[in-house]
């Protein structure tokens, strides 16, 4: 990629990773001069403000946590449009990359990892903090084995009371689920634990306890199905460790352990060979043996379960290699009983036999039948099958001298060499450096949530292994996410709607906001919007309906009648007249509002009808003159 300079101190040089809501980059400080690695928030997130919020929570709280099992943080801040955290860079792979990669790991290894991370969650809890998103791809593995957990993204403070999610949000990994968070309960440090008893679940046997087609699925398993133990599925795991995944793995969390501490002790004490607090369901019919103390050498670290070797048989080059040193010896007896008898015919010449493409064996025999002696010589061939003659010294048809050898070159099969490691890198890169050692290229892509695309993510023959040139090498490689199609969900409820994103695998929050149209608690819109193609990690934005937005009343008092209605349509209300209120001519009142059925500033819906009151001076008497008589009359 182009490097790019950030705040003036930190060169992007290469991108690593990709998360729900961030990219990951290695990067150089400029000041220090060290390598570092950078999380920068996505785009579209660094104008959200809870997202922002969010971010900044997670750099907080995890610069706080200084331990040998934790990635350090180092400095965090904005760039322009772009928020970003500069943290500890960790050479090595994942525990996802390498249980894909080398499938389950030994017992006791499994152990030290699961007590490792178990180490790092118990600081975290004494800072008040829970992870949140204990995962295999969040826990890191160095060259020499340490452990290390990164991405404290979505942790925050058990005490914070300040709610940073936004309704329907959903945060975490739903094959890591604890069945809290499944049903949408608050989460602890002892959801942390269930977590990590998956992840030491999966170590053991290869695969997580709980699987299916969508997130819904496997959450509903983590509610209402129980785990079998890991002993099933790979009988090399001892009773003791069954015991203390089923106990990480209660259902209540009050049945678990109720600290980080508690079970990392139990781990340290299987791995030092002492009985474990937890107790396996089925323990009282169990012979438990104790588990034995020496721990596995570091080059069998990530080694996968195997089954024992055959047992060894005597090579036959070894027998072969017998054969011919008594064939040997005994040409030399014969040789030297030879010349003792007859000088002369040691000097007689044989014509070298051709032997090329013979068999080791065969021409062995014929050069014996010729009383030729021999010296063999083994070298890498493409031409002729292992075991098989290369070449001869001399050649074929050369008359030689029975006092001199001649060698035989046999050949060992193909010239091999070893396969690059090529793992984590671009495709056409791997592809290349791969060719340029004369191996043949076949790749395979999959659909990835975390693995960028493009980046190989295993490879067959594995790193180091030998082999001929010619030889194909499969490269399984990311196509990034699964993309998935946004329909149409103008009109449904909200609950249908989130039912629907769930079913189809994206994440989702939800957002309120009036509507001149659209019901309160029916779904305005999306974003992204209907029919867009997007990664199946996206955030999906659901867009919900208040209704229609209310309008307060404004004060009428003393407004002429039509400055009164012309007040009430701008925001638009109606207007009726009420019965008048009787005023003196002097009063100056006629013709003003002196009165409103509804009170100003109360909210009421649009085309709302306001009444109110105008004054009004009543006309003055009636004087009719009749002979004779006057008669005054009022007009009521």
């Amino acid at each position: 990629m182009n490097t790019t300079l950030l705040a003036e101190r930190y060169r992007l040089t290469d991108h690593l990773a990709r998360g729900g809501m961030a990219d990951v980059y290695a990067a150089h400080d400029e000041l220090l001069g060290r390598r570092v690695a950078v999380k920068m928030l996505h785009a579209n997130f660094a104008t959200d403000e809870a997202f922002v919020q969010r971010f900044r929570r997670e750099a907080q709280a995890a610069a706080n946590l200084t331990h040998p099992n934790i990635v350090s943080i180092y400095d965090t801040g904005k760039d322009g449009g772009s928020y970003y955290i500069v943290m500890e860079l960790v050479e090595g792979r994942t525990l996802r990359e390498v249980l894909r990669s080398e499938g389950p790991l030994l017992p006791r290894r499994a152990a030290e990892i699961a007590s490792e991370v178990a180490a790092a969650l118990s600081v975290a809890a004494r800072g008040g903090l829970a992870h949140r998103d204990v995962k295999p791809g969040n826990i890191l593995l160095t060259p020499t084995g340490s452990v290390k957990v990164t991405d404290f993204g979505i942790a925050r403070a058990w005490d914070d009371s300040e709610e940073l999610t936004k309704t329907g949000a959903v945060i975490g990994t739903a094959t890591y689920f604890s069945p809290e968070q499944a049903q949408g309960h608050p989460a602890d440090g002892r959801s942390d634990l269930y977590a990590l008893g998956v992840v030491l679940f999966e170590m053991l046997t290869g695969r997580p306890p709980f699987s299916g087609e969508t997130p819904v699925s496997i959450a509903y398993q983590h509610v209402s199905e129980n785990a079998s133990v890991p002993s099933a599925s790979n009988p090399d795991v001892p009773a003791e460790l069954d015991a203390i995944v089923m106990r990480a793995l209660e259902k209540n969390p009050l049945d678990r352990y109720q600290s980080a501490e508690e079970m990392r002790g139990d781990l340290l004490r299987f791995l030092s060979g002492l009985p474990v607090g937890a107790t396996h369901p089925d323990a009282a019919t169990r012979v438990v043996a104790a588990t034995p103390p020496p721990t596995v050498p570091p080059d069998e670290t990530y080694r996968q379960l195997t089954p024992l070797p055959p047992e060894r048989r005597t090579p036959w080059s070894v027998i072969i290699g017998s054969i011919l040193l008594l064939v040997v010896v005994a040409i030399a007896g014969l040789y030297l009983l030879d010349g003792l008898s007859n000088t002369d015919a040691r000097n007689a010449l044989v014509e070298m036999p051709g032997l090329t493409g013979a068999t080791e064996a065969q021409a062995i025999e014929e050069l014996q039948d010729l009383d030729l002696r021999f010296l063999l010589s083994r070298q890498p061939s493409d031409e002729f099958e292992e075991g098989t003659v290369a070449s001869t010294d001399p050649v074929a048809g050369t008359l030689v001298d029975p006092t001199m050898r001649v060698t035989l070159v046999v050949s060992s099969g193909p010239e091999t060499f070893a396969v690059p490691g090529v793992v984590g890198r671009d495709v056409t890169a791997a592809s290349e450096a791969l060719r340029e050692a004369d191996f043949i290229v076949r790749v395979e892509s999959v659909t990835d949530d975390e693995i960028i695309a493009n980046q190989v993510i295993s490879q067959d023959p594995p790193a180091g292994t030998n082999h001929p040139p010619g030889t194909e090498v499969l490269l399984t490689v990311s196509a990034g996410p699964e993309q998935v199609v946004l329909s149409e969900y103008t009109g449904f409820t909200a609950i249908d709607a989130l039912a629907a994103l769930s079913n189809l695998g994206v994440q989702t929050v939800v957002e309120r906001e009036f509507h001149p149209t659209i019901p309160d608690g029916e779904v305005i819109r999306t974003e992204p919007g209907a029919l867009e193609i997007i990664p199946k990690n996206t955030v999906v934005t659901l867009i919900v309906s208040l209704g229609v937005e209310p309008v307060a009343v404004p004060s009428l008092i003393g407004n002429t009648e039509a400055e009164a209605r012309n007040a009430l349509a701008a925001l638009g209300l109606n207007m009726v007249l009420g019965e008048p209120i009787e005023v003196t001519a002097d009063s100056g009142q006629e013709g003003i509002v002196l009165a409103q059925g509804t009170p100003a500033n109360v909210l009421v819906e649009p085309g709302t009808t306001i009444t109110v009151q105008i004054g009004e001076v009543p006309p003055p008497p009636t004087t009719t003159t009749v002979p004779s008589t006057t008669t005054t009359t009022t007009t009521p």
